[in-house]
């Protein structure tokens, strides 16, 4: 088992800056052979991808957030970081961390950041 908790959430006007954390507990070694990665649900909208990081650190981002969003892990510290920066009003939703072997049997999530952002 894994647990994921997300921190730094909060409110934040248009073209401001938030950073969230993910720390990993419970079996590590699963933990570090996973992809992590953050995902957003706004209301009234499914869940979607912002960005993953694998194991090795190659990252990647969805299209709307290339460029302002930075992912990074620390596998000595077993935490995953999303720096966001120039946020718009659209990147308003609650923030979820993840943690997913490639084979998908080992599939976790945290309970969620809110991430508002006002215009």
């Amino acid at each position: 088992q894994v647990q994921l908790v997300e921190s730094g959430g909060g409110s934040v006007q248009a073209g401001g800056s938030l950073g969230l954390s993910c720390a990993a507990s419970g079996n590590i070694f699963i933990v570090r052979i996973a992809v992590m990665g953050w995902y957003r649900q706004a209301p009234g909208k499914q869940r979607e991808l912002v960005a993953t990081i694998s194991p090795s650190g190659a990252a990647n981002y969805e299209d709307s957030v290339k460029g302002r969003f930075t992912i990074v892990r620390d596998n000595a510290k077993n935490t995953v970081y999303l720096q966001m920066n120039g946020l718009k009003p659209e990147d308003t939703a609650v923030y979820y961390c993840n943690s997913r072997t490639v084979s998908g049997i080992h599939d976790y999530w945290g309970r969620g950041t809110q991430v508002t952002v006002s215009a």
